[in-house]
């Protein structure tokens, strides 16, 4: 039994051909339309040279051709390699060096980039471009070797806190992890690479939307999750909130998967001001970043009838866990205890500073096992720092910390790698920027620690205010101090026109900290 992700595809384009698979802007593709196309395209590949442990590079916005690249890649037993289309030449370049490219996907509009950086002798494709006739001249017959569960899949994260890196996982591994390949409610392990077609045939399937990039391995997944279900997805050319909830009052989306502040914000002023019909929605869920705890509010107020939930996790380990998220779990930062507490996800544990296991009421950093990835890219020194082994078992520690609560779930405190250690005292950026977001006059913010030759470090924010909305610092101040303690109130203050995300919504720290160091800041709140 092969648990390869194209195999898993291919069962579902067997069983419900005519089923309507992808949706993007006026155009619309079933199951076997999608999957003649993507068979058309892994023939194209193979013809310009591209075989088994290739990988090829996906440089483009959301589109069915996207989609079709990634099933395409894993036909041929290739890896996609995600490419952020706002990267620019020298980024574009390091992608190809680090990555090892054997071929090139993009769009046309950013042809002026790749033909600066990409080597003519590189295949490549453009969507837009040449895409439709290499498609077209091709042969759409699904004739593909046999494949392996240990095939490789990668995703590189998104670079917030330095150059992006591939995470390396077995077809297996992230399929139990990401893929579906287990129920992420309950934790029980689906029986067979058929177990997902089965489902899906007991309805007529569901309608789901990632709006963010499929570049960003959290839409990626879930993209190729709800196809590997018979279910149809709703992809957006790009993030825009009223053409979202256009989106989902015109198609009946059932589930739609966000992340974080960064879109549900904005998703719940459009929805405010435009009053679009929600009623089909039966979740509405974040993953890959957290909600704060005003935006929980507005969120449950706007969507009473919709299950709500947050999922931890990260591209290292994949799923951890998951929370629901109900009415009323506080508008304000007040008594913070973390971000969500979940119920953890199989081979979940939380580990010491000594490395053993964390028990009730104690604080570490947050470990998964089993299902985990092979490691980075190239990069043997980071994978042996991201990896431990605790009683004989290995484990990827992304720097997540949390804490073991009494009754055995887990709380998620922030990331290690963005923690503020100021005069001693440690401070999660998420816990500051939950207590600035809950102030009606901020729209976004965000915290990291900057040297203080006194402190070490001290907390400061960049916080991004309302339109029409005036910086009243001492107002501020109050508001934040009502909060948190005062070690925890940002020290230095800038006031930013938009905060610096990356494409899928990540705070982007590199910018932040050039930001700060380029600018003089406002006065401490």
């Amino acid at each position: 039994m092969a648990l390869n992700m194209a195999d898993i595809f291919e069962h579902a384009a067997d069983a419900f051909p005519e089923r309507l698979a992808v949706i993007c802007g006026d155009r619309q593709v079933t199951y076997r339309e999608l999957e003649d196309e993507a068979n058309r395209l892994a023939h194209h590949l193979a013809s310009q040279g591209v075989g088994p442990g290739d990988h090829v590079g996906l440089y483009a916005r959301n589109s069915i051709e996207a989609v079709a690249t990634l099933l395409a890649a894993v036909k041929l037993r290739a890896a996609v390699v995600n490419i952020n289309y706002r990267y620019i030449t020298n980024e574009l370049a390091y992608h190809l060096r680090d990555a090892d490219l054997s071929a090139l996907v993009y769009d046309r509009e950013l042809a002026a980039i790749v033909d600066d950086v990409v080597p003519p002798e590189l295949p490549r494709v453009a969507i837009g471009g040449d895409y439709a006739e290499a498609v077209s001249a091709a042969y759409g017959e699904r004739d593909f070797g046999p494949r392996s569960s240990d095939d490789i899949y990668i995703i590189y994260t998104g670079g917030t806190t330095g150059h992006p890196k591939g995470v390396m996982w077995r077809h297996e591994d992230i399929w139990r992890t990401l893929g579906g390949g287990i129920d992420f409610i309950t934790g029980e392990v689906l029986e067979d690479e058929w177990a997902q077609s089965r489902k899906g045939a007991e309805g007529n399937g569901m309608v789901r939307m990632a709006p963010a990039p499929l570049i960003h391995g959290a839409a990626m997944v879930a993209t190729l999750a709800a196809l590997f279900m018979g279910d149809t997805v709703v992809v957006l050319p790009k993030f825009d909130p009223h053409v979202l909830w256009d989106a989902v009052q015109r198609h009946k989306v059932n589930v739609l998967s966000v992340i974080g502040d960064a879109m549900a914000r904005p998703l719940m002023e459009a929805l405010a001001e435009g009053g679009y019909d929600t009623s089909s929605l039966v979740s509405f869920n974040s993953t890959a970043a957290l909600f704060s705890p005003a935006v929980k509010d507005v969120v449950t107020k706007a969507l009473p009838n919709t299950f709500i939930s947050e999922a931890i996790g990260s591209t290292e380990t994949g799923f951890a866990g998951i929370a629901f998220v109900s009415a009323g779990e506080g508008s304000t930062a007040e008594g913070w205890r973390g971000g969500p507490t979940v119920n953890s996800g199989p081979d979940v544990i939380v580990l010491d500073d000594e490395g053993g296991i964390c028990g009730a009421g104690q604080t570490g950093r947050l470990a998964r096992g089993g299902h985990v990835p092979l490691g980075y890219y190239k990069d043997p020194v980071k994978t042996a720092e991201m990896f431990t082994e605790v009683n004989g078992r290995r484990y990827a520690v992304p720097g997540d910390w949390a804490r073991v609560e009494e009754d055995g779930t887990i709380t998620l405190l922030g990331r290690g790698n963005t923690c503020v250690n100021t005069g001693g005292e440690k401070v999660f950026p998420e816990e500051v920027e939950g207590a600035l977001k809950s102030h009606p006059d901020v729209f976004d913010a965000l915290v990291i620690g900057v040297p203080d030759e006194r402190l070490g470090q001290r907390v400061a924010a960049l916080i991004q205010l309302r339109p029409d909305a005036a910086a009243d610092l001492a107002g501020l101040e109050k508001h934040v101090r009502g909060q948190i303690a005062g070690y925890k109130v940002p020290r230095s203050v800038w006031f930013v026109d938009e905060i610096g995300r990356t494409v899928s919504g990540k705070a982007d720290y590199g910018w932040a900290r050039e930001y700060t160091a380029s600018h003089p800041a406002s006065q401490g709140v």
